[in-house]
């Protein structure tokens, strides 16, 4: 896997403006893109996933779309919880509205429910 270009990052962050203030970090080799609570994409090579569930899977997959994978010595790994952005969808500011808030919609879904998880847990522990 190839490390992201400065250009494509900076072209997508640009394009993700209008959705308000995201935070980008290191990612395994790739950039990690979150809204402050809860990662929602990722940029690996030249290309951008956007976090997927049950339901929206499926319009990935109808769109031809891969989930993000990489390879292991025991061979190939898919992630199933990240699916490559269609190009079209980028270039379409309405289109790019409804995915954009799809996605964070599922991560921070994802990300409270891991909470709620976590506390469930600790008080269950607690003396």
């Amino acid at each position: 896997m190839t490390t992201p270009s400065t250009e494509y990052t900076e072209y997508i962050l640009e394009l993700l403006e209008p959705f308000g203030s995201v935070q980008t970090g290191r990612f395994f080799g790739g950039v990690a893109i979150s809204n402050g609570f809860a990662q929602f994409a990722m940029i690996m090579g030249n290309c951008l996933y956007f976090v997927v569930n049950e339901d929206t899977r499926k319009k990935y997959e109808q769109a031809g779309m891969q989930p993000f994978s990489y390879m292991t010595k025991k061979g190939q790994i898919q992630v199933r919880r990240y699916f490559e952005l269609p190009d079209d969808i980028l270039t379409d500011p309405e289109q790019l509205r409804l995915w954009v808030s799809e996605a964070m919609g599922i991560a921070n879904k994802n990300q409270a429910s891991q909470a709620l998880k976590r506390d469930a847990a600790k008080s269950r522990r607690a003396p």
